[in-house]
């Protein structure tokens, strides 16, 4: 049974324009994305099958297409509908960060880092590029791999940073494991960059590692004068 074929107001989309899609649970709101269920099972117990299937929403949408497409009633079609749903998630928290100061909502900065970084299967080191006003210009990543301090060079941090006339920045990167706690190259890394951006009096205002569940400051716990 498709969504169109609810009886009225019985179905997660009315009860989204009804009630608002802050009121659906996860399954529903999946239901609505995929639109149709498959023969013997509605839009909504699809849902519920696939999430239950992954173990979690989250896991669905970091899911492969091959992995979500070998599942009986689930195509192209279906998978490219859950992530493009994912996609403008992920454009809405970007636009939400650039419109505004980054240091005034450190809650969108987490956010957004966690989006582009926490699922990654491999360590990631990016930088958000700040204008004077503190202002995102833009998100680039940088170096894949492992990250320590050979793989990480400050010349083309500070070469990027040149390009794009920032006045600022964050740098990040993710650890795959979960686990969010800093290690001792990490730190090297972070001495390293801020003396480098210091000759061309660029700040660095943060280092921000991000875990499965948390993200570590540098700058909260004072390790970035």
């Amino acid at each position: 049974m498709g969504i169109k074929d609810w009886p009225s107001g019985e179905g997660p989309r009315d009860k989204l324009l009804s009630h608002g899609a802050g009121q659906l649970s996860d399954s529903e709101l999946l239901a609505v994305v995929l639109r149709n269920g498959v023969k013997g099972l509605s839009a909504v117990q699809l849902a519920r099958d696939l999430i239950a299937e992954f173990g979690g929403l989250r896991e669905l949408l970091k899911a492969s297409q091959q992995e979500v497409c070998k599942l009986s009633g689930m195509g192209p079609v279906k998978f490219a509908q859950i992530q493009a749903a994912a996609e403008l998630s992920t454009r809405i928290s970007a636009e939400k960060l650039k419109r505004g100061k980054i240091l005034s909502d450190p809650d969108l900065t987490r956010d957004y880092l966690m989006r582009q970084l926490r699922d990654r299967a491999y360590e990631v080191f990016a930088i958000l590029l700040l204008d004077s006003q503190h202002r995102v210009i833009q998100f680039v990543e940088l170096f894949r791999g492992t990250i320590d301090s050979a793989s990480v060079y400050p010349r083309d941090v500070v070469c990027l940073v040149l390009e794009k006339k920032a006045a600022a920045v964050i740098v990040c990167h993710n650890h795959p494991s979960g686990v969010a706690e800093p290690s001792l190259a990490d730190r090297r890394i972070t001495e390293r960059l801020k003396c480098a951006l210091a000759t061309i009096d660029v700040s660095l205002l943060d280092h921000m590692v991000v875990g499965d569940r948390e993200i570590v400051s540098f700058a909260e716990r004072g390790w970035i004068d």
